[in-house]
């Protein structure tokens, strides 16, 4: 009993970790390439992973943490599909319009619950598919401005959802599966995903800006404010890689789309985005979802710990019953054959 408030207070530590690096992330990341002309996101990316690898092997130097082998295969492949999804999810942000990349995001929950239903048998109840619609009708309307289609923007916006699910879900698998933590993990797995990205990042980033992040002029500020990215992604990854062990890759998307909110709801108020009746509404709605997926959520898991708890109690009696059943009819068995030599 008093393992389940520490858990519960793992999670919600993790999720409050999660937003708030996520968002504090965004916010810098947006003034870099926005206000400082810095654009180069993938190779961002790989400098991000490179830092947090660092700053977990120094940890793990210290023994803060005690690192444990994984199958190199399962590491070096879950590294590179996660690098992967990462590049289609900046080249899918690149060929299409900002509407149809919101589109691409707030698919990727469906797919989930589409491949966990079909190859893990997981079962979501229909008020968690209501919540889940409730959500992303809400960020839909709070994010999603105009859809332009084209065939390359399609196809790589498709490869990113798979990618991203199957990864994610593979995520919450090898964790669960073979016991290790979010840190073990991510600290195997950061280095292939750093290198991945570190090679096609440049690549990549010219391809979409048209600029050489080699050639760029690197100014104080610039620098400060890469330093302040590299240091919070260490949050962002750490916290990524907690919350969807220690919950789902449903759960952290419905966390995502909150922080999309948060980040529209602090761009209009720290950044002066335009913001309109449309963004509120939107935001509103998707709040409400969010909160009738966590209230669905407790439920079914309150549900769920009283069957098992009602199973565990069963066994318990099943176990105990043909003990004190035998020791009753030994005991019957003696008053029988006393009663009858008393006869004789």
């Amino acid at each position: 009993m008093g393992e389940m408030p520490s858990f519960q207070l793992g999670v919600i530590g993790a999720l409050f970790l999660s937003v708030a690096s996520s968002v504090s992330i965004v916010i810098c990341n947006k003034a870099l390439m926005s206000n400082l002309g810095f654009p180069f996101a993938t190779t961002l990316t790989s400098w991000h992973l490179m830092v947090t690898f660092c700053t977990l092997h120094a940890a793990q130097r210290l023994n803060l943490f005690e690192s444990k082998s994984i199958d190199m295969k399962t590491v070096i492949l879950f590294g590179i599909l996660n690098g992967v999804s990462i590049g289609l999810l900046n080249l899918s942000l690149g060929f299409n319009s900002i509407g149809f990349y919101q589109m691409t995001k707030l698919a990727i929950i469906p797919f989930t619950v589409l491949l966990e239903t079909l190859f893990l048998k997981k079962q979501f109840s229909q008020k968690i598919k209501l919540s889940l619609f409730v959500l992303l009708a809400g960020v839909g309307i709070a994010s999603v401005t105009d859809l332009q289609l084209n065939f390359v923007g399609t196809m790589l916006s498709l490869l990113a959802i798979i990618t991203t699910c199957v990864g994610q879900i593979l995520t919450s698998t090898i964790q669960k599966r073979l016991n290790v933590s979010s840190t073990q993990l991510l600290y195997q797995s950061a280095p292939f995903q750093a290198a991945i990205l570190f090679v096609s990042g440049p690549l990549v980033d010219q391809f979409l800006t048209r600029k050489n992040v080699f050639a760029h002029k690197y100014s104080s500020v610039v620098l400060a404010f890469i330093i302040l990215s590299c240091i919070i992604s260490v949050s962002v990854n750490f916290s990524t890689f907690m919350v969807i062990g220690k919950t789902s890759p449903v759960t952290y998307q419905v966390l995502g789309h909150l922080k999309t909110c948060l980040v529209l709801g602090l761009g209009y108020t720290l950044l002066h985005d335009p913001f309109t009746v449309r963004n509120i509404i939107g935001i509103l709605v998707a709040i409400f979802g969010m909160g009738l997926y966590s209230y669905f959520c407790v439920q079914e898991n309150k549900k769920k710990q009283s069957v098992d708890l009602s199973l565990a109690s069963q066994m318990k009696d099943r176990d105990s019953t043909p003990i004190l059943s035998t020791q009753d009819k030994e005991i019957s068995h003696e008053a029988r054959k006393s009663t009858k030599n008393s006869l004789v």
